[in-house]
């Protein structure tokens, strides 16, 4: 029997109304949205426009055009940072671009395709716990600095980063939020925390698809971002250049109706049983998993030690190389985890497990019980015990 704990990649299982969604809109509508008066396409339009409205709903963004769909996170993030440093470009602004160590490659890579014509600077975090500190966000702010990225949470420490905090001290600057590890997981409330631009996936904590993500904006952040792709948006067909009323201005082209279909059942799911009663059952499995782990000699979790400022993503270090205690879970115990770095070298660098090749990786879903985590440490203690036998 497998055991899933890789839910930091990609969720599973998904409720079994995602994949339901998916096959009626296969066999029943099968349209694209804003391509035709026909009652499929109207259909196939409502779906569209329903689900950025309980995406909205979700994370409370007052405007639904102004959830943009993307192919995923990384997408998402990538409109973002390139849309935005494109904008001061053609103005011929300076562009300076902060981010932290705990960010994905999602973010520094995009940034390190843009120098040197975009500078960024990467503020330090704790290397106990992998908090950022918002007075040095603020200490890094200059006179060209136009955007600051965040990882809500990270994808190695399961860190929660003080995103209210963060945005008071932001003046001005629009704050990008990368949730791809705390959306569905935990509350999140784009209006009280002071987010201007919430990167997500779909595939993840929504428990939708994998294809599906977007960029959800606070309202005028539009006319600062410029537009990755253009072409056709089944509006104002008899003008050659792209629309600037949205959704349509960062949506070129047929959408992943089939993602999007399931991935609206799956927020439709979340919101049904409440992301507060969903994030009470996680913090729940991260304090029996905190209490087990204790009792296990030769492994130690890195990052905060305790439910405060963590999501269920928990990075794993062990005396032993964590490829073979991976590779030893999965052959012995059937369970499925990731060893390595996860995508995020410079989140490694700050808790000083790059040198050992990374960590093993463990990330819980909304699925997990008391008795999946139960297995899951007696499995981690069974290993380490070989390793010192």
């Amino acid at each position: 029997m497998q055991h899933y704990f890789d839910n930091a990649a990609t969720s599973f299982p998904k409720p079994d109304v995602v994949l339901d969604a998916i096959a009626q809109y296969h066999q029943g509508c099968g349209a694209s949205p804003g391509r035709g008066a026909y009652s499929q396409a109207v259909n196939a339009t409502e779906t569209l426009d329903r689900c950025r409205e309980l995406l909205c709903t979700l994370v409370n963004a007052p405007s639904p055009k102004h959830c943009i769909f993307t192919l995923n996170c990384t997408d998402a993030l990538n409109l973002a940072i390139r849309g935005v440093a494109s904008y001061h470009e053609e103005e011929n602004n300076e562009a300076h671009i902060i981010t932290t160590a705990m960010d994905h490659n999602s973010v520094f890579r995009p940034l390190s395709a843009l120098a040197p014509n975009v500078a960024h600077t990467i503020i330090k975090a704790d290397s106990k716990t992998g908090l950022v500190s918002p007075a040095a966000i603020r200490e890094a702010i200059r006179p060209s600095t136009r955007l600051i990225a965040i990882a809500h949470g990270s994808n190695v420490t399961g860190t929660v980063q003080d995103i209210a905090a963060i945005s008071n001290n932001c003046g001005n600057i629009p704050l990008l939020v990368d949730a791809a590890q705390t959306i569905g997981h935990l509350p999140i409330d784009m209006q009280e925390m002071g987010i201007d631009l919430l990167a997500f996936p779909g595939h993840k904590g929504l428990l939708g698809p994998l294809g599906t993500g977007g960029l959800i904006m606070k309202p005028g952040m539009e006319s600062i971002l410029h537009p990755l792709r253009t072409g056709g948006t089944g509006s104002q067909s008899d003008k050659p250049i792209q629309p600037t009323t949205l959704p349509d201005k960062y949506e070129p082209g047929s959408h992943n109706m089939l993602g999007i279909s399931g991935l609206l059942a799956s927020v439709q799911w979340i919101l049904d049983n409440s992301v507060d009663a969903l994030h009470k059952k996680e913090r729940e499995l991260c304090e029996q998993f905190i209490n087990e782990l204790a009792l296990v000699e030769g492994v130690r979790i890195v990052g905060p030690p305790t439910t405060a400022n963590r999501c269920g993503v928990f990075s794993l270090s062990f005396d032993a190389c964590p490829h073979g205690i991976a590779k030893q879970l999965e052959q012995d115990f059937g369970i499925c985890a990731r060893s390595g770095l996860h995508c995020a070298p410079h989140a490694h660098e700050t808790m000083g497990t790059d040198v050992h090749g990374g960590t093993l990786r463990i990330s819980f879903g909304p699925f997990h019980s008391n008795s999946d985590i139960a297995h899951l440490t007696q499995a981690i203690s069974n290993c380490t015990q070989r390793v010192f036998v």
